[in-house]
């Protein structure tokens, strides 16, 4: 069942750049992943659906309720983690959490202390309630992030960028997390990192100055480019001729040695070998073809 509904929405800024151009999406629960290269439209968006920001035009409905006519009923339902989330310098998780618990408006005590400490548990930073925030490392503070995104059960959660920077060990934990709360709510994840919306995302959509350029199921997208990518290991010096005369979607640093891949509906020629699609030559097809469009976007 559709719970987000977005529609054309559209939003400049003053120095004229068109950060949405006509956004339509229809997102039901569980993961939804968004993806785009910086500078795509992603955090306009986050914010807009945040009900941090006003679009131009468009609308935005969320359970049959109008997001921009009903801000705060939205917020009431709503998780928020930003892409920078920034944190008292000497306060401790156990008093953070619980002071963002009042201010989102959970004012019995003892709902507030079981929920508070839940949420430690749930995030895995119980034993490290009482250490302050700012001395948590970053997949930590990201943890926090979350756990706070949860206070008050909200039923539309939207993380911006919760991977960028974190170790292996804490970005599996946090993938975890991440696929522990999206069972029964709508989680958007924000991201350029593709690894994420792949081990994370049933539905995906890819952003590009603005405009979605490609939606659907990974699985279904990846199928759709099966026999079309070929793989070479070539020169580094030879990268710029081989550019220039075939479609070089990407390029992989594979053992030392660089892999680029092409986009062909045939065999570009009898050295390349067919490779099956990641969601990577997905992602990086689409803005190849954006590009195409004179959208301008740099791969």
């Amino acid at each position: 069942m559709v719970r987000l509904k977005i529609q054309q929405l559209t939003k400049s800024y003053q120095n004229g750049v068109k950060a949405l151009d006509g956004i339509t999406l229809n997102i039901a629960n569980g993961m939804f992943g968004l993806l785009g290269p910086n500078g795509a439209g992603k955090s306009s968006l986050m914010r807009t659906l945040a009900t941090l920001q006003l679009p131009d035009a468009g609308q935005v409905h969320f359970d049959g309720s109008d997001v921009l006519q009903n801000s705060q009923e939205m917020r009431n339902k709503l998780g928020y983690l930003p892409q920078d989330f920034g944190v008292y310098p000497k306060v401790s998780a156990i008093d953070l959490l619980n002071h963002l618990a009042v201010l989102k408006g959970l004012q019995n005590k003892n709902e507030r202390k079981e929920q508070v400490t839940s949420l430690l548990q749930q995030t895995n930073l119980f034993e490290v309630r009482k250490r302050y925030v700012s001395t948590f490392s970053g997949g930590m503070r990201q943890r926090f992030g979350i756990a706070q995104a949860l206070l008050g059960n909200p039923q539309l959660i939207i993380v911006d960028e919760p991977t960028a920077g974190l170790d292996p060990q804490e970005r599996n934990r946090f993938h975890d997390l991440l696929s522990e709360i999206g069972a029964n709510r709508v989680v958007i994840l924000s991201t350029h990192i593709v690894e994420d919306v792949n081990d994370l995302c049933a539905e995906m959509a890819v952003m590009a100055n603005g405009k979605l350029i490609l939606q659907g199921k990974p699985s279904d997208l990846t199928q759709k480019l099966d026999g079309k990518i070929w793989r070479r290991v070539i020169d580094k010096a030879d990268l710029a001729q081989y550019s220039s005369v075939f479609n070089v979607i990407s390029t992989k640093i594979i053992s030392g040695k660089l892999h680029i891949f092409i986009l062909a509906d045939e065999c570009p020629a009898h050295v390349f070998e067919r490779v099956y699609p990641r969601l990577e030559e997905v992602y990086f097809s689409s803005l190849f073809g954006a590009a195409n469009q004179n959208l301008e976007v740099m791969l």
